[in-house]
């Protein structure tokens, strides 16, 4: 079998047999087709597509390319979570231990943040002694005591996936729709949940930007996940605006801690984090969205949920009295109020401009290598469909590494938009795809 007869088929809009492409991805990641052909049959994906059966086929090939985890010893009650990426998006830290405190078994796999969008991990690494690189051993002990486990992946799950995407960057191929769907169900399959709820975002602050991409995404995902024997729902959700009242690492860990404590919390957070534990029970536990949301919410209402999130955190060595006393959290050295600049109401909120607002101030990375000040951030006061007063404050913006803030106090104004009148509530969930 030659790489080029292969290149020719696909540039030509032909379907690749599954031998053709299990060669490719084996062949890539040993090192024996170079980034020139690999990038040659991208671009011929990226332009011609590829037909379901060539998307499970490379998934799979993906998937398989390093270690698979074995999950096999919670039966079928195994369910994982992947968000597409966005601006304050904690959800993970409230959907896991909701879900978890159910009698699910919750083995998730994060990565860190890049740009304007969060990352799981990089939020629990400002809880003090939190543990995020556990072996196998240790994530498999830690979820059989209490349901769950949250930590980075290992090196060699799909790394087939990590360098393919590193060449999808530089080829303007990252677009691709099964190219996106491979990626991201790959690493889904390797975590080896047998059931799979994906938060696809659109909006200003995502990935897919128009509800259409996003629709295309997550029925892909959804008929990729079902050819593979997994049991997938995707939920359609709002990132036109920032989730939640925070963003920022120590901020979003004390918002979602909050709302687990069922102490104050924005009210769109905690819907769409229902929404989405109620259709991972759902799955999981093969009953109705009605029903799952009964016991998810009575498993807030009754703290069942945080009690969950407390032990989790102690079973990977985080501190907890920063939990229990949020006050203890470190505290950014320099804050600053945002004031509105006219009166009337916050008609629309760029969710990218905020991101990179904070990225500005220390919270992200415009880099890999880049440093995170865990306790940078911002806190919105006043979000979209909220009444202002000239001078009044409407957030506050905090680092403890940039004492100049003025050049992220020009990016949030910027991405901010002032009416006179009220605007329009948005849905925060589009469609859910099953």
């Amino acid at each position: 079998m030659r790489i080029y007869d292969i290149l020719d088929k696909k540039r030509n809009g032909n379907e690749l047999s599954d031998e053709e492409i299990r060669f490719f991805v084996s062949e890539y990641v040993n090192g024996s087709i170079p980034d020139y052909q690999a990038s040659a049959l991208l671009m011929a994906v990226c332009i011609n597509g590829m037909t379901s059966s060539e998307t499970a086929t490379l998934t799979k090939a993906m998937a398989e390319s390093g270690d698979m985890l074995d999950l096999s010893a919670f039966g079928g009650n195994t369910v994982d979570k992947h968000s597409t990426g966005g601006v304050g998006d904690k959800t993970t830290l409230i959907v896991a231990p909701i879900v978890a405190s159910l009698g699910c078994n919750v083995v998730k796999l994060s990565g860190r943040g890049l740009g304007h969008t969060g990352g799981t991990l990089d939020k629990l690494e400002s809880v003090k002694g939190m543990r995020i690189d556990l072996a196998p051993d240790e994530f498999m002990t830690v979820a059989r005591k209490c349901g769950m486990t949250v930590c980075g992946a290992g090196a060699n799950i799909a790394p087939a996936d990590k360098k393919l995407y590193a060449l999808r960057d530089v080829t303007a191929t990252v677009q691709s729709i099964p190219l996106i769907v491979s990626s991201i169900m790959s690493k889904k399959l390797a975590g080896g949940a047998k059931n799979i709820v994906l938060d696809v975002k659109t909006g200003s602050g995502a990935f897919m930007k128009t509800l259409e991409s996003a629709r295309s995404l997550a029925k892909g995902m959804v008929e990729i996940g079902s050819l593979s024997g997994k049991n997938v729902s995707s939920v359609i959700t709002n990132m036109d605006k920032p989730l939640g009242f925070c963003i920022g690492n120590s901020l979003e860990v004390a918002e979602a801690v909050s709302l687990l404590k069922n102490e104050k919390c924005d009210n769109d957070l905690r819907d769409i984090c229902i929404t989405l534990s109620s259709e991972m029970v759902a799955l999981s536990k093969g009953i109705s969205v009605s029903d799952a949301k009964a016991r998810v919410e009575k498993t807030l209402e009754n703290g069942n949920a945080y009690k969950t999130f407390r032990e989790w955190i102690t079973l990977q060595h985080g501190d907890v009295s920063v939990l229990d006393d949020l006050d203890k959290f470190a505290s950014a050295t320099f804050k600053t109020n945002l004031l509105s600049p006219c009166d009337g109401y916050i008609a629309s909120s760029d969710a990218a401009g905020v991101g990179i607002a904070a990225m500005m101030l220390g919270a992200g990375r415009s880099a890999k290598e880049d440093d995170i000040d865990y306790t940078a951030g911002i806190i919105q006061l006043k979000r979209v469909g909220d009444k202002v007063e000239k001078g009044s404050v409407i957030a506050i913006l905090q680092s403890s590494t940039v004492a100049d803030q003025a050049s992220a106090q020009a990016k949030m104004l910027e991405s901010l938009t002032f009416s006179a009148s009220k605007p329009d509530p948005q849905p925060l969930v589009y469609e859910i795809i099953r």
